[in-house]
């Protein structure tokens, strides 16, 4: 195979992965690690990527804030969006939260309302839910997804978390994505937000999107939703004007606008 065309293979795959391993080249190509080693090189002598331990990474390549700096950002925006979702929910209902700095803002909005079931694996939401004495009882029932911790992180994640959410049915799962595009679907950046994500979407009867202005027609690199999946977006009214927000005016069956 000419390295010309391993170039752009490679380049095939970081535009999808946004990062890749030595020994994914290596398997995916046919070729030896030298080979892959020399690639590597060769791509970011040209400008095309960032090389990393272990591989290769896109350029554009950029994660989300950590959870308290996205929580400051916005706030006014993503208080309404909140209020607007809590609007459309009923009693008895059963819902999926995921850990989002507006799904958190969600969590506060829940705690007035009762006859609720919430499955969340965000910790904030969790506790935000829980808030009372102990010996008061919840308005709602909180279930909070068992799984994997980080240093720093407040949520649960991994294998464990994605396998409990199959366990559970909801009537409406409510997801704050990186990004939402009329093409593209909802998405996220890191992989085990988009596998928590991608369950709780196949376990719920409809889905609901909360995403300020800043993610209508984004597309990151992580897709758990096709744009025919979701039911409902609730954005903030700085969307209004976004070409990208009409785009999906046409396509999604309700927008939302708090």
């Amino acid at each position: 195979m000419l390295q010309e065309t391993r170039l752009h293979r490679i380049r095939a795959l970081l535009s999808t992965l946004s990062r890749v391993s030595t020994e994914r080249i290596v398997k995916e190509l046919g070729i030896s690690r030298e080979t892959a080693r020399r690639d590597i090189i060769e791509l970011e002598a040209q400008g095309l990527a960032r090389r990393v331990h272990g591989g290769l990474v896109a350029l554009d390549a950029t994660p989300e804030p950590p959870l308290n700096v996205r929580s400051a950002a916005m706030a006014k925006e993503k208080r309404a969006i909140a209020r607007a979702a809590a609007q459309l929910l009923q009693p008895g209902q059963t819902l999926f939260i995921d850990a989002g700095s507006t799904t958190t803002m969600l969590a506060e909005e829940l705690r007035s309302m009762s006859g609720l079931t919430i499955i969340t694996n965000s910790l904030n939401a969790a506790l935000q839910l829980s808030a009372a004495e102990e010996h008061e009882s919840l308005n709602n029932e909180v279930i909070l997804l068992g799984g994997s911790m980080r240093a720093g992180a407040r949520e649960t994640r991994g294998e464990l978390t994605v396998s409990e959410i199959y366990r559970y049915r909801a009537d409406i799962a409510l997801l704050s994505p990186v990004g939402v595009d009329a093409r593209q679907g909802a998405s996220s950046f890191y992989p085990h937000e988009a596998a928590i994500a991608r369950a709780m979407t196949q376990q719920a009867g409809r889905l609901i999107l909360l995403a300020d202005h800043s993610k209508i027609g984004v597309s990151s690199r992580m897709n758990y939703a096709g744009i025919q999946q979701i039911a409902t977006l609730i954005s903030d009214r700085d969307a209004a004007t976004l070409p990208a927000l009409l785009a999906l005016k046409q396509i999604l069956p309700q927008v939302l606008l708090a």
